[in-house]
């Protein structure tokens, strides 16, 4: 979505020839650019944390994706485009050689924007030509990392989106990504619980579509009886929190997460700041006031887990918010709405009862730890090292948020973060039990 956490490799048990194939890499391939588009050069260079990557080098590592678990092994006669760009930009493939650290990405000047580029034209230009071989020995395994490859491009779109705001949010000019960006206004909708019997569920990915290794087996889990909240915390709901001295009293935090406040001297949600004795918040549209109806974001698990304890709830489990949602279609503030930031719910085709907002404007912290499925069984070679070897001391978030690609999330999708993680689009639910 590196370790860029949200990138999250996998595979499918096999692609076919339904989709047109080159068409769809190009389509994805544009869209990358097309949101680099806005940046000037000077901004694409920019790490401003060690999780934050610069937008050039997501660019590059993409394109080294195709390159490394395509290109090379399959494209009779290809020549890899430098030798030293699978150094800079592998994320962290062992098994496919040593790379640049993470955390020193943005000291790179060299290769430029322009360089990048040229090489996203390479990638592209030998990747249509091995998409066009339709008899080729390996076509169904060609198929099949392309699949992942176009999914992972699109995790990395994410994060393009996600890193620009740290980037640009912590230039005190507050630089907007976007200024036209649209804004919609209009009273949130108020919380409702849904019940739910509980009792054996099934939860994961059958054998149907695209999934990524760690939403699989599909399993049995036994759930209580629970409740869910029908929309996610407000901004103006969690202000309430700050205003009832959330930050300055240890009652309701965990102990990690009361050391984390202190250490990093967390007054707010992140972007979240005062001007003249009000409450605005940095968005990819600019410095705004802070609208108290729209889901409140970039919480670290830490703040979501004390949230729900200071309002008498807590949070739901990954197999209860699977549970819940099977039934929503899966539509709503993606990143096809064009807002790039949580929004009031609106008018949702009339719909003011049940689940709302349960797909995009926030990613949704649970409680469970990121831990393997029961029979999980990682991919061989160096595509199995992406998900497996990242399980522990980390937990999964659900529904995708309003900078996911629309065509990207589905109900089971597994992100995951440090609970110390608060640059992503990510908020919460309230969950509570019903026995």
């Amino acid at each position: 979505m590196s370790h860029t956490p949200a990138a999250r490799h996998g595979g499918v048990p096999g692609a076919d020839e339904g989709p047109d194939w080159p068409a769809r890499f190009a389509a994805v391939r544009a869209r990358s650019e097309a949101l680099a588009a806005p940046l000037a050069v000077e901004d694409q260079c920019i790490q401003t944390i060690a999780e934050v990557s610069p937008t050039k080098w997501h660019l590059a590592h993409v394109s080294w994706f195709f390159e490394t678990f395509l290109l090379a092994p399959y494209l009779e006669g290809y020549r890899e485009f430098h030798p030293r760009f699978g150094y800079l930009f592998n994320s962290y493939y062992y098994q496919v050689g040593q790379m640049h650290p993470r955390p020193r990405r943005g000291l790179l000047s060299r290769p430029t924007v322009a360089e990048i580029l040229a090489y996203r034209r390479h990638v592209d230009a030998h990747m249509h030509e091995l998409l066009a071989q339709h008899d080729h020995p390996e076509r169904a395994e060609i198929l099949r990392r392309c699949e992942v490859g176009l999914h992972h491009e699109q995790q990395h779109q994410e994060l393009i989106l996600t890193d620009i705001k740290h980037v640009l949010g912590s230039n005190p000019l507050h630089p907007a990504y976007d200024e036209a960006l649209p804004h919609r206004t209009g009273p949130t909708v108020p919380l409702q619980w849904c019940e739910y019997e509980g009792g054996e569920v099934k939860l994961g990915a059958d054998g149907e579509g695209f999934a990524y290794d760690n939403e699989r087996p599909r399993h049995a889990v036994l759930l209580r009886p629970f409740a869910l909240a029908s929309r996610p915390v407000t901004n103006g709901e969690y202000l309430a929190f700050v205003e009832d001295g959330g930050y300055a009293t240890s009652d309701h935090w965990l102990a990690d997460g009361w050391a984390a406040i202190q250490r990093e001297g967390w007054m707010a949600p992140l972007y979240w700041q005062q001007v003249d004795g009000n409450w605005h918040e940095y968005t990819l549209g600019g410095l705004r006031v802070l609208d108290l109806d729209a889901p409140v974001a970039h919480l670290s698990y830490y703040e979501a887990d004390a949230f729900a304890r200071w309002a008498g709830a807590r949070l739901p489990t990954e197999a209860e918010w699977e549970h819940a949602a099977e039934r929503v279609p899966v539509a709503g503030n993606l990143a096809g709405s064009g807002f790039l930031q949580p929004m009031p719910p609106g008018d949702r085709g009339g719909q003011r009862r049940g689940l709302l907002q349960i797909w995009g404007d926030v990613w949704e912290w649970t409680a469970s730890p990121y831990a393997p499925y029961p029979g999980f069984r990682p991919l061989a070679g160096a595509l199995g090292e992406y998900n497996g070897k990242f399980m522990c001391a980390q937990f999964v978030l659900r529904g995708g948020s309003c900078a996911t690609p629309d065509d990207h999330i589905r109900l089971t999708y597994r992100n995951f973060f440090y609970p110390h993680d608060r640059w992503q689009f990510s908020g919460l639910r309230l969950a509570r039990d019903l026995t």
